[in-house]
């Protein structure tokens, strides 16, 4: 389980959940298919949450914590983009698909801010010239914007989403940011590999 393994799969997570949620892609493609790519990323993200929270083992007990909220919470959006692809009911909409991803989405700020607290320790408050302070702020602001797409997603009593841009504006800024800190943690390749090829091998 490398690290580039989990950043890419962090990677294709996002690209997924921001093209499900690109304006106007699901006016033009349909709901189905945006909660559809949603469903998909979602694994992509639990799979991503694994491999951190094995590697995790070996650093601080903040990053392990920080490591097993995200990976609670990847687990929850699981259970809610995979609702969303089937509930069609006022109750279910509420019940399976908004109060998992609300519940996810607040384990994913929890483990953002274990994040920072680890990163601090490490690098400093303030180290804007360390990758891994970067990447911790970057995946901050994901958390911040899928905790604000929650909101705007809450199902009222008449079925109505409550804030559908916000709902769709927050998933996407909150993937793009994901995107950025999961390619910007990417380690980099060793001298004298060629392109193409890995010192351990594929992936």
């Amino acid at each position: 389980m490398t690290p580039a393994r989990q950043c890419w799969l962090f990677a294709i997570g996002s690209t997924l959940f921001a093209l499900a949620t690109v304006p106007g892609f699901a006016a033009v493609a349909g709901a189905g298919a945006a909660n559809g790519l949603c469903f998909a990323g979602s694994f992509f993200f639990t799979s991503a949450g694994w491999v951190q929270l094995v590697r995790s083992r070996a650093g601080s007990r903040l990053e392990w914590l920080s490591a097993a909220t995200q990976f609670m919470g990847t687990l929850l959006f699981n259970v809610s983009t995979g609702a969303a692809v089937w509930a069609h009911a006022v109750t279910e909409q509420r019940r399976l698909v908004w109060a998992p991803d609300a519940t996810g989405s607040a384990a994913f700020l929890l483990s953002g801010a274990l994040g920072i607290a680890a990163v601090s320790v490490t690098a400093g408050y303030f180290a804007p010239r360390s990758r891994d302070w970067q990447v911790q702020w970057v995946n901050m602001i994901g958390c911040v914007a899928f905790g604000a797409s929650a909101l705007g997603a809450f199902v009222t009593p008449a079925g109505v989403t409550e804030d559908a841009l916000l709902a769709n504006l927050g998933t996407f800024i909150g993937a793009l940011c994901f995107l950025a800190a999961a390619l910007l943690a990417l380690p980099p390749r060793p001298a004298g590999i060629r392109r193409g090829r890995s010192p351990r091998g594929p992936l």
